[in-house]
């Protein structure tokens, strides 16, 4: 969203809120394409109607990357007062009333709409939400910049051109694999960490052809989904079944195969993808102890990681399907209350196969220790909480403390968070229900700062840790408040080159980045209207401060190679434990 203040002679704007584009939100956000929000003041200027009642608002809709006009665009204001199409300039312009001053001291009249449409008339100030629709274009996030207004109420609003991926799936040289799922993945940051998130996935038509649009600019990778050669007109019964394992584009039969596809604003790339058939062979695994009430899933993987499907047949209590030959480790879980898993290793030949009785076992409870080494102990600080039947008191680590699990593997993300209390004055602390994998800790605190967390000689604030079957060894938390304070201006000089407008609000958004190794930990900080910015109980430890003009959602601030572009960028300071340091920022990063 831009916030645009108009006044005599000049019209501004400065960058909000950043487009989230998962799967879902992707294409809800595409739909709208570009929202932002006009603030009108009233300051005496000559009228452009016949009385003094209205005023005209021009604008014009351009293409963010070759800056061309966009004829034919829907502009709306989001309470549907107003609509316009863009003439072939990519113009439009509407006459609205102007605001007069409210007689009523206490305030003035509100207008709420459908969540999150709620803006506030108070005084002479009115502000208008205005919306920009036109096929084929997505709202630019903020990190991709955008064009500054005119002058006075005459407005450019840049739209930016949809990226698109398309394709054609071909099974043995020549036919077209018809109704392939072909699945996206998406390089997105999470947690400050570089990660590929699965995408849309979309079935090849009758040509074998797939098409992915509405994409932002950004690294993606794509991949089909094992397909089953299932065709009754060719298909003998009791014959040799053939499918057709999963190809990473542009044709390996692993994860780590798939190249990744750089895709810029408006580009399209064709990206065709071969699948070889292979014989498949009748799996079926035993598997004890299933309880499906809860929910029960099965993962496959394959060598090198590659993913295939086997489902679970309840009424014979065994997990069975179809698979090429090759070596899999075959894993289940339940979910729920009491939750367990457990997994066997297999290898299929040329013929069916009986595999090992899969034993599932009870997920891992892993306890977490907080030892409190705070120098204020006055805090009697306490809560309460609710489970619709009982009501438990929170206290200590309970009360500020919050942990979870996060998994290494990017294809099937999984966690697990702190169990809610039990007795009544149950103040112990456990990660419930984790099944075996790999882990990064995530953890935060609304009181003091963390001072270490580990598991025995594991580091978790940089090291992931492994959970095995039956493992049960404790994190352990150390808190600590005797935080350094960070105070902190950025010039003058800086102000001018990050604000977007002369308005109020933000002028820059700085980021504490702990440098690789570091015991610091990563902060936001948002900069008054003055320049200034400050942070409390910080964790002692080097950091890198960076500004920039507009905030930084996907700020891969974990990733130590990824942040090498900014090694010639901000200022690295050491904060010490109690001790207060300065800092003057004198460059502020463009979005532009």
């Amino acid at each position: 969203m831009i916030f645009f203040r108009i006044s005599a002679g000049a019209v501004t704007y400065r960058s909000s809120t950043l487009l989230l584009h998962s799967s879902r939100e992707f294409r809800v956000a595409a739909v709208l394409a570009f929202s932002f929000l006009l603030c009108l003041q009233s300051i005496g200027q000559s009228a452009e109607t016949d009385g003094s009642e209205t005023e005209t608002l021009r604008g014009t809709v351009v293409n963010s990357v070759t800056q061309a006009p966009i004829p034919r665009a829907l502009v709306y204001s989001a309470d549907n007062r107003y609509a316009a199409l863009t003439d072939g300039d990519g113009h439009f312009e509407f006459t609205v009333p102007r605001q007069q001053q409210s007689s009523d001291a206490g305030g003035g009249f509100m207008y709420s709409g459908p969540a999150p449409r709620v803006w506030g008339f108070s005084g002479n100030h009115v502000p208008l939400a205005l919306m920009v629709r036109k096929p084929g274009f997505l709202n630019p996030p903020p990190e991709f910049g955008s064009e500054k207004a005119a002058s006075e109420n005459d407005i450019t609003i840049p739209l930016l051109p949809e990226g698109i991926i398309k394709g054609r799936v071909m099974a043995a040289g020549a036919e077209p694999a018809t109704g392939v799922m072909v699945q996206l993945l998406t390089r997105q940051v999470q947690e400050g960490v570089l990660r590929w998130v699965p995408g849309p996935g979309v079935q090849a038509n009758s040509a074998g052809e797939f098409r992915f649009a509405e994409l932002l600019p950004g690294s993606y990778k794509i991949f089909t989904h094992e397909w089953m050669d299932n065709d009754p007109v060719v298909q003998v019964p009791g014959s040799q079944v053939y499918g057709f394992p999963p190809v990473y584009y542009p044709g390996g039969a692993e994860p780590s195969a798939a190249a990744a596809i750089e895709l810029d604003a408006g580009q399209t790339v064709q990206a065709d993808i071969e699948i070889q058939g292979k014989p498949y062979h009748q799996v079926r695994i035993p598997v004890a102890n299933a309880d499906i009430n809860n929910g029960f899933s099965v993962t496959v993987e394959g060598q090198q990681g590659s993913r295939f499907e086997l489902g679970l047949n309840a009424n014979e209590q065994r997990i069975e399907g179809m698979l090429p030959a090759g070596s899999y480790t075959v894993q289940a879980t339940t979910y729920g209350p009491n939750s367990v898993s457990g997994s066997v290793s297999i290898r299929v030949g040329d013929a069916p196969i009986q595999g090992p009785t899969l034993m599932l076992a009870p997920n891992t409870n892993i306890p977490v220790q907080v030892k409190e080494e705070f120098g204020d102990s006055s805090s009697n600080s306490s809560a309460s909480w609710s489970d619709g039947k009982h009501t438990f008191a929170l206290r200590g680590p309970r009360l500020y403390l919050q942990a979870r699990l996060e998994s290494v593997d990017e294809m099937e993300p999984h966690g697990a968070a702190l169990r809610p209390p039990t007795p009544p004055d149950d103040q112990s602390l456990a990660l419930e229900g984790v099944p075996p994998g790999r882990y990064w800790l995530r953890v935060s605190t609304s009181r003091g700062y963390i001072a270490s967390a580990t598991m025995g000689s594991l580091d978790l604030l940089h090291q992931p840790f492994t959970v095995s079957s039956g493992s049960s060894a404790a994190i352990e938390i150390t808190m600590r408040d005797d935080g350094g304070e960070l105070d902190g201006t950025i010039s003058s000089s800086g102000q001018q080159n990050s604000a977007p407008g002369s308005g109020p609000g933000p002028r820059a958004f700085v980021y504490c980045v702990p440098l690789p190794e570091s015991a610091g930990q990563f902060q936001p900080l948002v900069v008054s209207e003055d320049g200034k910015f400050n942070a409390q109980m910080m964790a002692p430890g080097d950091y890198r401060i960076l500004a920039f003009s507009v905030p930084q959602a996907n700020l891969p601030y974990r990733d130590a190679e990824a942040m090498k572009e900014y090694e010639s960028q901000g200022q690295v300071v050491h904060l010490s434990a109690g001790q207060k340091t300065t800092v003057q920022l004198q460059n502020v990063i463009s979005a532009e």
